[in-house]
């Protein structure tokens, strides 16, 4: 199936527009208009055209983890300012403005859930934080995760949705790719499944490192998923890309992903998956 070339990279925060003080909301890719309950119950899924809009991770948590709940591992990490980055706006002012408008404390959660009863370590990049761009401590959080599954001997399911490394860290940040890398390489040795869900979009150095080494990659319809983006890529290469291109149906036909699953269907698949592959413990 081909899709539109170009779908917008919104906030995982963000909702679709609001119309009538927030009583009804269009469509970002059909422009259908829906009640907004509507589309809240529906996981924010448009019913007309099935266009998956943004959802947060509280939302998220409580689509896949039994009773939403979620054990939190590596709360008190912080992060600082070692470069004393300015780009017209400080770091620091930057991390609390991310804080104030996500409601996130830093661009992924990591931690201890079941599902379909089945305990799993759990680990989610929240695209409203700084556009789940992976910084010392995301690849901190991204270590405890494999490093207390490795312990635990837990499954890990990983959703991934980011713009990539976070340039106010510079090569700290790109160092957490390997970092992450590393503890994941560890993990692999308990023999537990771990699952990588894609969403849109997962890019840059993310997409590089932990998003496309789960022993089965899931890509929600649509999701935008590769290093660099297609505009990037036809600048530089001066060629104009097939349609669809990155996409999650393309990356499937062309043997890059494993499965696209509909959101409303990923919970149910994700739990076949555990039982299959024996991860975990109920």
């Amino acid at each position: 199936m081909s899709l539109p070339e170009k779908v917008p990279v919104q906030s995982r925060e963000e909702p679709a527009k609001s119309i009538g003080e927030g009583v009804f909301r269009k469509c970002r890719s059909c422009s259908n208009i829906h009640p907004s309950k509507e589309l809240v119950q529906n996981w924010e899924v448009c019913p007309s055209c099935g266009h998956h809009h943004a959802l947060g991770s509280a939302r998220w948590r409580d689509l896949l983890l039994d009773e939403g709940m979620l054990a939190r591992w590596g709360e008190g990490l912080k992060s600082t300012d070692p470069l004393e980055f300015f780009d017209g706006v400080a770091y620091p002012e930057r991390i609390a403005k991310a804080h104030k408008s996500s409601r996130a404390d830093e661009a992924v959660e990591v931690g201890r859930g079941s599902i379909d009863g089945r305990k799993v370590a759990y680990g989610a990049f929240i695209f409203g934080f700084m556009g789940g761009s992976m910084g010392s401590v995301v690849g901190e959080r991204l270590a405890l995760l494999f490093e207390n599954a490795t312990a635990e001997r837990l499954p890990v399911v990983l959703l991934h949705a980011s713009g990539g490394a976070r340039m106010q860290e510079g090569i700290l940040s790109l160092m957490q790719m390997a970092k992450a890398c590393a503890a994941l390489g560890r993990f692999r040795e308990v023999a537990q499944p771990y699952l990588s869900l894609c969403l849109h979009p997962t890019t840059g150095g993310v997409a590089a490192s932990t998003a496309l080494l789960g022993d089965v990659n899931i890509a929600e319809p649509g999701a935008l998923v590769g290093f660099a983006g297609p505009r990037v890529i036809e600048n530089t290469i001066h060629q104009k890309l097939p349609d669809g291109f990155q996409r999650a149906e393309f990356l499937v036909d062309h043997g890059m992903m494993d499965l696209v699953v509909p959101r409303g269907e990923m919970k149910n698949t994700i739990a076949r998956l555990l039982t299959h592959l024996g991860g975990g413990r109920s």
